[in-house]
């Protein structure tokens, strides 16, 4: 495109500089006689003689040049004469051949009224067969089968649907439906189609209806075509509402079967919902009897089944309503695709009946037109002569054209005949179409002949002379109509053809009148432009003096500037000096770093030999395990240690205020660089305002030079015309001497003569008098005429002085545009260092994270093995028996330990602390780094980028170095600690257990006798518990600064972060819950296990989840580039749809129908050639650029680049900026619609091939989610099928837990029984039993034990001995029960959570997946709108190039009418007026385009100069361009890997492209057209410019021509006038001798001729005065020119001068504000740093705090503990035959709720558990039964209040509960209340309490046991159990979370409640769960 455009730019280029060539030389011409009009005064001479001399030289130049124009002349007329002659020769032609053609057309006219009464009667032979009897019935089929044949067809080609309308209101609506609803469009568009086609052919026969003679027999066929037309009209409308009711009948049919399936579906998922509801409620109400009976799991499953059963009905149904409004839509789409068929089809009815109307109105003229050629052929025997002439003229004309077309090529004079010639031609082809209009005008009647003849033969059976007849009668018939048709053609052609000669006569005469009236104009606008300059001089002289004034001023302030640059230097200066000191202080600050560092080792060497110590410290601790004397020498060491630690921390402070005090100094460094930054800022400030004066005054001066220079010259050129004023002024008093002399001497001659000769005197006074006129006239005809030359020149001083201020202002705004050129360079540069430095921090930055992450790996892997040997040595300990332990050396260890655990914090800390100050030594290395690039860029702004670049490099790499180092040097380090602690650890625990093993062995040597103590060996586990649970929080401390530093260096998108952040809010919480879980005591080992594997889950969740993240945001990023790229592109795509409807449109509208596409043709051709040679051209330029850069690398390896080369480049690269500019210039010109379109379908092809990379791009980001999803879902089944099987194991062991709690509670009930006394004893033997066994027994025993007492003693004693052995042996059994209990307990609690967790994780990927799909969902619905919207656009634009083609008919049908002919006609006419109108804009554009050629050339002479200023600054520069070409060449590799880059990117996307080329060739092809008919249009408009521009050139020529002779006739009067002259003074001399020899005669006149001798001599002198002056006037010409040049040289060197020092200077504030810049990035890291460190630092002392604050509670914790074990000690030997206060209550409420007649049982049963004798309570119970109950129970409980007790209601799910007895309630209850309940299995939020709060003491609300039936599961979280019974809060307990972990090995009879007993307290009582248990009793 840009070759296309450049290629036109230059041909318009070529034709404006050959106007620009012709303007010049005729500039030249006048300034050539100018020079001669000045020099004519100069040439001549004081002497006499040789002026006579001078004067006949020039008279017989002038008769020479006289001679020559007479003979010019005398050829000219010959000429004429000859021209003359051939004229009147070619008008007798043209009358003779005009009289001809009249003659012919009078013999065509006889013919035609011949041939037409012949028609005549032939027709009414005709109508005379029509019209017989035998014909009457062949008439009549004529019409009927026409009217049959379009029945027929109207009925074949519209089928009635038979049985459409029996289907609508059927129930279901089916796809046939859609089918059939399809085949209708289909046929209806095929009907279409056929009316068209009938249309085409009817309008086809009304136009070969127009022929003149057949008008009368054609009438009755119109009509019956206009009926015709009629019925198919009524029969479209009836088919088109037939089909609309159709329609509207299908959308009911359709609304009313949706209607019905959407109330159907409704009413389904009605149905469907209410049986879900019944079936969760049967689910809640039967959930109790699952348990007991498997059959309602089965039903549940077959519920289910139906659920998932109807659920995917539903869906089906859903789907189907889907599908069926998706068909409705469809429907829809269908209906209106009708309706605008219909729409189509109606407008098309109109165009036809507009069309047959015109058509009548066309037949309505012809037949007038016919009656106008019958009248006027009368008149034609009359213009016979006048066809004989203008045949005559027409041969003339066609040798004219011929002769044109010949000369068409080489004369542009001949072009307005040309397009004569081509009106002509246009005016033949219409003639022509005529023609053709009449031969199927003739076929249609041969046609219509051959149907009557075989009508006449079909009929009767006509003799064969008929058929002969009727066969000469089409001969003669053919033979007329051809003459008839040859005569009007040559008679419109005539006429034609005259009124063009006629027309084109009268264009040529206006023509001429009109450029006379323009010269006339000119002549006056000149006459006015003197006067003006004329004024105007006399104004430049006024100015001049004001600008002397004004370069005076400059001149002070240059001087002023002056003192200001010297300032400017000395401020230079000081700020090198401060940056020297500067430089010192950095290198003072590196050799403090570099000592800082050398300390932070020796610390590491002295912390590891500390560290070493220690652990030999703990192998000596564990060693010394048998005496307190070396347990006093550990502490004396531990206290050595601390000691040792003072120092430490001592020299860490120390180091510390070093630290500060080296801050502190940086800090005071910033200040002073940022004090040295601001004066480094004003100093800039000072020097961009000293540039702009000095550019101001450098401005200033240039234009005051150039103004002097002009006003010198024209004050030279006013001085010689004064000169020239002098010296004819002199003449002139010389000449009147000499008359005053002759006067005087012919008035003493009249004196002395007589009459005679005073009359002779007389004559001659009268003769002299005349000649002096003569002199006068011809003297001010000099002075008018330096007047003229004198403005010609001052007009010449005004352009030049005009050029010379646009020149000025050129290059001011090159001085401007040099500044923003180097500023956006520096913009660039900056911007470049910028994102260098944000890609090597970002690089710092993920360097870092993966080192930490490698360090997180190593420390996971290092804890695993740590916590797998843990888990060994645990179960080895398990294994083994525990002995006991002292408590005061337990106290020593736990000391020790945690003296340990702050040494250890106190060494992360010093780790950190020297990690802190290694970053920031590192941070103020890389700033002193930094600071030295940016002084040493300072030096010299050449070598600046490529020193940049390398020292980047270096510095990267040196970076990268010390970073690996480091890595190394920390691996090595952490390698070290993790071995260190891997052995110190171990020996430490081990240490502890080897310690505690030889303390507990050898207590158990001397205490061999003592019993096992159950509380000591659960106190030592709580103690090592929780020193497990202490280092796993200082471990999970560290993990969570780590987790903190990797989440401050991961720079991640927003999303990211927020994840990132819940995440260690999660991890917070849980660190709390478990700092909870520590300080609430559940410390056991099996604890500690299940920690470890949480933490390593959590390592692996956390990488898993980190990955998922990543990858997910990086595909959400991806996606939302990928949406905003497709709404970029569909943007673009509807504005180039847009512009591509405007376009079809305008094209629609400027389709004209004449014959200029072939010179459009023409003019795209000569385009194309034109682009051909400039892309050429701009491949050689390429060609020679890439060379010339092969030679800059060749020679950049070596010393560099020679001047001349990079002369020759720089000379290059302006010479092709200059064609580029030219270039643009023209294309801004010249751009026209081709380029608008061409771009367009080029967009559109891009954005298609984006498009569809997008679609490919968003397929395979939707296949890799699906994968992403099944996995993911994979992941979860496998999840749920984990925790199937984890429910099923829980279910397992809650169960076998039930059973042994059962059988526990079974035998402290018989250790109740036996601990009574002896009728106590009975009544539990009676109980015992009953307890156990069925009712019967129960009754069956209690009569033994009342008959024999003594027996029963003896055998309860011996009862009592084995009970004994039975509870040690059971005691045992207990313990070993309540351990593996506690560890289910904690399996449990861990799978539980595990499940939680695992839950957590299915639930956010849930969420995320959840998220992807919304995401994928929404992004295909953009998709597919996207793509709905592409549909749409290509829709439109097949809709568009269907309008194109009927437009295209449209434009062939209009090009047949005759009317538009004439318009077009008319069009031509207002075309030329245009056109002259165009012409003379394009004089105006000629003189604009002289102007701006003379300011191009003032431009060039500048430019000139510049080149020549910057060749020398070049040749200065040459030796520092040596690096910049090598900076240049660097950037040049970069670019190259970039462009191989951009390559492979490129190869891919045209892989895409040639996919879709295939798609677009169908829409290029359709383009094609367009662009066809634009390029003829263009080639069109380009030949009109083009001939508008020869015609330019030709009037051009004719006004020089005309201005030349008219130069020459002025000449030629000035010749004449100058010989006049010279003959006058000839006769004045002859008169003058004849004096002379009068004057001898006398001697009287002596002294007159003395005095004239005198004033001769005065005459000499004043001349050779005059040659003085001229002398000294050319002196100091020369000396002026001297000085100008000299002055020129002075500025033009201190021009050089100050640019030199701007650029310097500039230079420098570059380097200085770029040194700014690194400070300021230097003090925003080290502040960075700071804050960065100061956080650090608040988080390790809030973490401290949290540690002791967590110390202090495992201290009061512990505490609590010892207490808790005491008094569990004391109840458990004092309580062990106390009744349970929340037994007694329950069975209280029981009796109330109970009804009368069951409460003896009641009272019978708390008779039993009090250890009354049943007899007692049945004596109580007959006195109730007398009076009341209430004296019973006011004397039982002792006269106390009622007080509110808590009801035990049974749960609504125990169904079985109806059948058994109270007994048997009993033992369950007990067996409920006996089982442990677990904690809750989910961790919520608002459960977990802060670190600062006291410890719960009770939770009331716990959630629901496994066992206790299925409904508990179904039952929600905050429901508490009614079985559990309140406990007392007097005794503060440990209990876990959950609140059931508390004391895990009793049972809850052995709780400790009170010290008294019964302690009644006050509980409420809730109404709704009131009187259920005693209920079911009563049923019982």
């Amino acid at each position: 495109m840009s070759s296309w455009l450049g290629g036109l730019g230059s041909g318009l280029g070529q034709s404006l500089g050959n106007v620009g060539g012709s303007l010049s030389s005729f500039t030249g011409q006048i300034s050539n006689f100018t020079k001669d009009m000045l020099l004519e005064g100069v040439e001549e001479v004081g002497d006499a003689t040789t002026e006579l001399q001078l004067s006949n030289s020039k008279l017989e130049e002038v008769e020479n040049a006289f001679a020559g124009q007479k003979s010019e002349y005398d050829r000219l007329k010959k000429l004429q004469a000859e021209l003359e002659e051939k004229l009147e020769a070619a008008e007798i032609q043209i009358k003779q051949q005009s009289a001809e053609y009249r003659s012919l057309l009078q013999q065509k006219d006889v013919e035609i009224s011949h041939l037409k009464a012949r028609q005549s009667v032939l027709q009414d032979e005709v109508h005379k067969m029509q019209h017989s009897p035998q014909s009457g019935s062949a008439v009549i089929p004529v019409v009927t089968t026409s009217s049959t044949t379009t029945s027929s067809s109207a009925s074949s080609f519209l089928p009635r649907p038979s049985g459409s309308h029996e289907g609508f209101h059927g129930d279901e609506m089916d796809l046939s439906d859609v089918i059939w609803s399809q085949q209708e469009i289909n046929r209806l568009s095929t009907e279409v189609m056929r009316l068209e086609a009938e249309v085409s052919h009817w309008r086809r026969i009304s136009q070969a209806s127009k022929s003149p003679g057949s008008e009368n027999g054609e009438q009755g066929e119109i009509l019956k075509l206009q009926r015709t037309i009629k019925d198919l009209r009524e029969e479209m409308s009836r088919e088109v509402d037939e089909h609309q009711h159709e329609l509207a009948a299908l959308q009911d049919a359709q609304r009313q079967k949706m209607a019905d399936i959407t109330r159907r579906h409704r009413e389904e998922l009605a149905e469907y919902e209410e049986r879900i509801e019944e079936l969760e409620e049967q689910f809640q109400n039967g959930g109790g009897q699952q348990a007991s009976s498997p059959l309602d799991s089965s039903k549940l499953l077959d519920l289910q089944q139906t659920v998932q059963s109807l659920q995917e009905a539903a869906e089906q149904r859903e789907k189907q309503l889907a599908e069926l409004g998706a068909s409705l839509e469809e429907a829809g789409r269908k209906q209106d695709a009708l309706q605008l068929e219909k729409d189509d089809a109606q407008a098309e009815n109109m165009e036809l009946l507009q069309n047959y109307t015109r058509l009548q109105a066309s037949v309505t003229e012809l037949q007038t037109r016919v009656q106008e050629q019958e009248g006027k052929a009368l008149h034609k025997a009359q213009l016979d002569h006048e066809i004989q002439g203008l045949r005559k003229a027409l041969a003339a004309a066609e040798k004219e054209m011929q002769r044109l077309k010949t000369l068409a090529e080489t004369e542009p004079k001949e072009e307005v005949e040309h397009a004569d010639i081509l009106e002509l031609n246009t005016i033949i082809g219409a003639l022509r179409q005529e023609k053709e209009i009449l031969e199927e005008e003739k076929f249609n009647l041969q046609e219509r002949l051959k149907a009557a003849e075989e009508r006449v033969i079909s009929s009767e059976g006509v003799e064969p002379s008929d058929p002969e007849q009727l066969r000469d009668l089409k001969v003669e018939l053919e033979r007329r109509e051809k003459s008839l048709r040859d005569t009007e053609e040559e008679r419109n052609t005539l006429m034609s053809e005259l009124e063009e000669l006629d027309r084109q006569n009268q264009e040529a005469t206006q023509h001429m009148i009109s450029v006379k009236e323009q010269l006339s104009g000119q002549l006056k606008e000149a006459e006015a432009e003197v006067t003006r300059l004329s004024t105007e001089l006399n104004t430049t002289k006024d100015q001049k003096r004001a600008l002397q004034q004004e370069l005076d001023t400059q001149k002070e302030k240059l001087s002023q500037s002056a003192f200001t640059l010297n300032d400017l230097h000395m401020v230079k200066q000081q700020l090198e000096s401060t940056a020297k000191e500067l430089k010192d202080k950095l290198r003072h600050a590196q050799d403090q770093g570099k000592e800082l560092r050398r300390e932070t080792s020796e610390l590491k060497k002295t912390l590891l030999e500390r560290e070493e110590q220690l652990s030999a410290a703990n192998a000596q601790l564990s060693q010394a395990g048998d005496g307190r004397v070396e347990v006093q020498g550990t502490r004396e060491e531990i206290v050595e240690k601390e000691r040792e630690v003072a120092d430490l921390r001592r020299e860490l402070s120390e180091m510390r205020s070093s630290h500060e005090k080296v801050m502190s100094e940086d800090y005071e460094r910033k200040m002073e660089s940022n004090r040295l930054k601001a004066e480094h800022e004003q100093a800039m400030s000072t020097l961009e305002e000293l540039s702009r004066q000095v550019k101001e005054g450098q401005a200033v001066l240039n234009r005051t030079v150039l103004e002097k220079d002009t006003r010198i010259e024209a004050l030279k050129l006013e001085k010689g015309q004064l000169e020239g004023e002098l010296n004819q002024t002199e003449r002139t008093l010389a000449e009147q001497a000499k008359q005053y002399q002759q006067t005087v001497e012919e008035l003493t001659r009249a004196r002395s003569m007589d009459a005679s000769a005073l009359q002779m005197e007389h004559e001659r006074a009268i003769k002299l008098n005349q000649e002096k006129d003569l002199e006068i006239a011809q003297l001010k005809r000099d002075v008018e005429q330096m007047a003229s030359d004198h403005r010609d020149t001052n007009e010449m001083l005004s352009i030049t002085v005009a050029g010379q201020k646009q020149l000025t202002d050129l290059l001011h705004e090159k001085d401007v545009f040099m500044d923003t050129l180097k500023q956006n360079a520096a913009e660039l540069q900056r911007e470049m260092e910028n994102s260098i430095l944000v890609a090597t921090k970002e690089a710092e930055a993920l360097r870092q994270a993966l080192v930490d992450k490698d360090k997180q790996l190593g420390g996971m892997k290092e804890e695993n093995s740590h916590l797998k040997e843990e888990i060994d040595r645990l179960r080895d300990q398990q294994s083994r028996p525990q002995p006991l332990a002292e408590p005061r050396t337990l106290d020593i260890i736990t000391e020790l330990e945690t003296e340990i655990t702050q040494l250890k914090s106190s060494r992360d800390s010093l780790d950190e602390d020297v990690q802190t100050l290694r970053r920031a030594a590192e941070e103020q290395q890389a700033s002193l780094l930094l600071s030295q690039k940016s002084l040493q860029a300072q030096q010299s702004e050449l070598e600046q980028a490529h020193s940049r670049h390398e020292q980047i490099t270096l510095n990267y790499d040196r970076l990268i170095h010390a970073r690996d180092e480091e890595i190394a040097r920390l691996q090595q380090t952490v390698d070290g600690l993790s071995e260190h602690q891997g052995h110190a650890d171990p020996q430490h625990v081990q240490g502890v257990v080897i310690l505690q093993e030889d303390k507990t062995q050898s207590l158990n040597g001397e205490n061999g006798n003592e019993k096992h103590d159950l509380s000591k060996v659960e106190i030592e586990r709580l103690v090592r518990g929780i020193k497990e649970k202490e280092t796993e929080i200082s471990q999970l401390n560290e993990k969570n600064l780590s987790l903190a530093k990797q989440l401050d260096q991961l720079v991640v998108s927003r999303d990211e972060v927020g994840k990132l952040s819940q995440m260690v809010l999660q991890k917070d919480l849980e660190i709390q819950e478990l700092h909870a879980r520590v300080s609430m005591g559940g410390g056991h080992s099996q604890d500690a296990m299940f920690l470890r594997q949480q933490l390593q889950a959590y390592a692996v969740e956390r990488e898993q989840v980190l990955a998922v993240l990543n990858e997910k945001t990086r595909e959400n990023s991806q996606l939302r580039s990928d949406y905003h790229r497709i709404m970029d592109i569909m943007a673009g795509k509807e504005a180039a749809l847009l512009k591509l409807q405007q376009e079809n449109h305008r094209l629609s509208n400027m389709s004209d129908p004449s014959g200029s596409q072939e010179m459009f043709r023409e003019t795209i051709q000569n385009l194309s050639r034109i682009i051909r040679e400039k892309d050429i051209e701009i491949d050689a330029l390429t060609q020679k650029c890439q060379t010339l850069v092969t030679v800059l690398q060749t020679s950049g390896g070596e010393s560099g680049v020679s001047s001349n080369q990079f002369e020759e480049l720089l000379h290059e690269r302006d010479t092709l900026k200059q064609q580029v500019k030219k270039m643009e210039e023209w294309k801004q010109q010249v751009i026209t619609t081709v380029k608008n379109m061409q771009h367009e379908s080029a967009q559109l092809q891009e954005e298609l091939i984006k498009i569809q990379g997008q679609v490919s791009a968003d397929s395979d980001c939707s296949s890799k989610l699906s994968v992403d999803y099944t996995r993911l879902i994979q992941s979860y089944e496998q999840k749920e099928r984990r925790l199937g099987s984890l429910s099923q194991e829980l279910a397992q062991v809650q169960q076998t837990i039930s059973q042994l709690s059962t059988t526990k509670d079974v035998l402290l009930g018989k250790l109740h029984s036996v601990a009574q006394t002896p009728e106590v004893t009975l009544a539990a033997q009676a109980s015992g039993p009953s307890l156990t066994a069925e009712p019967p027994s129960h009754q069956g025993a209690a009569p033994g034990g009342d008959e024999t007492p003594q027996q029963a003693l003896q055998s309860l004693r011996a009862l009592l001995v084995d009970r004994e052995v039975m509870i040690r042996t059971l005691q045992e059994n207990n313990h070993r029960l309540s351990n593996s209990a506690s560890a289910s307990e904690s399996e449990q609690r861990g799978q539980a959570e595990e499940a939680r967790q695992v839950r957590e994780r299915l639930e956010a990927l849930q969420r995320s997946v959840r998220e992807k799909d919304l995401l994928i969902k929404t992004k295909g619905d953009q998709l597919s709108k996207v793509s709905e919207t592409l549909r749409n656009r290509e829709n439109d634009n097949e809709v568009l190039k269907q309008a194109v083609t009927n437009l295209k008919e449209r434009a062939l049908i209009f090009e047949m009418d005759v009317k538009k002919l004439k318009e077009e006609n008319e069009l031509v006419v207002a075309r030329s007026r245009e056109k002259e109108s165009e012409f003379r804009a394009l004089q105006e554009t000629n003189m604009q385009v002289s102007l701006l050629l003379r300011e191009k050339e003032f431009e060039l002479s500048a430019i000139s100069e510049k080149a020549a200023t910057m060749e020398k600054m070049l040749k200065d520069k040459e030796q520092g361009k040596s690096g910049e070409l090598n900076q240049l060449l660097n950037e040049m590799k970069s670019m190259q890997e970039k462009a191989v880059a951009f390559q492979q990117e490129r190869d891919q996307v045209m892989l895409a492209l040639k996919q879709k080329q295939m798609e677009t060739t169908a829409v290029q092809t359709e383009l094609q057209h367009v662009k066809d008919k634009e390029q003829r249009l263009k080639l069109e408009l380009e030949r009109l410019r083009n001939h508008l521009l020869e015609i330019e050139d030709s009037y051009t020529r004719e006004a020089l021509s005309a201005e030349d002779r008219e130069t020459e006739l002025r000449k030629r009067v000035t010749m004449l006038d100058e010989r006049l002259a010279t003959s006058s003074s000839a006769v004045e001399n002859a008169s003058q001798q004849a004096s002379m020899q009068v004057e001898s005669l006398q001697e009287q006149l002596s002294g007159v001729v003395k005095q004239r001798d005198d004033a001769l001599i005065q005459l000499h002198t004043s001349q050779e005065q005059v040659k003085q002056y001229a002398v000294s006037l050319s002196n100091l010409q020369m000396v002026l020119e001297q000085f100008q040049q000299e002055e020129k040289a002075m500025y033009s060197a201190e021009l050089d001068k100050h640019k030199k020092e701007k650029d310097e200077w500039r230079r420098k504030a570059q380097n200085l504000g770029e040194k700014a810049a690194a400070l300021q990035m230097n003090l925003d890291e080290a502040n960075a740093a700071l804050d960065s460190a100061s956080r650090l630092t608040d988080q390790l002392d809030l973490k401290e705090e949290q540690i002791e604050e967590l110390q202090n509670q495992v201290a009061l914790r512990q505490e609590m503990l010892e207490e808790a074990q005491r008094k569990l000690m004391n109840l458990l030997n004092s309580t062990e035959g106390k009744v349970d206060k929340a037994l007694m209550c329950n069975l209280f409420m029981g009796y109330f709720h109970t009804p009368k007649n069951k409460r003896a049982e009641v009272l019978r049963l708390m008779g039993s558990v009090l250890g009354l004798s049943r007899e007692d309570v049945d004596r109580m119970l007959e006195e109730d039964g007398r009076h009341g109950v209430t004296g019973w129970m006011s004397s039982w409980l002792g006269g106390r209040g009622a007080q509110s007790v808590p009801n035990t209601p049974q749960r609504p799910t125990h169904g079985q509960g109806f059948n058994s007895s109270f007994s048997e309630m009993f033992v369950k209850f007990l067996e409920v209340e006996s089982t442990p309940s677990l904690p809750p299995p989910k961790l919520l939020v608002h459960e977990i309490k802060s670190l600062s709060a006291p410890p719960p003491r009770k939770t009331t609300n716990t959630s629901p046991n496994h066992s206790a039936g299925a409904a508990a599961a179904s039952r929600r979280a905050n429901e508490s159990n009614p079985f559990l019974a309140p406990r007392s809060a007097a005794v503060p307990l440990l209990s876990s979370a959950g609140g059931g972990s508390g004391g895990a090995g009793g049972h809850l009879l052995m709780k400790p409640i009170s010290d008294a007993l019964p302690t009644f307290t006050p509980v409420p009582v809730s109404p709704e769960s009131g009187g259920a248990v005693l209920k079911d009793l009563l049923k019982q």
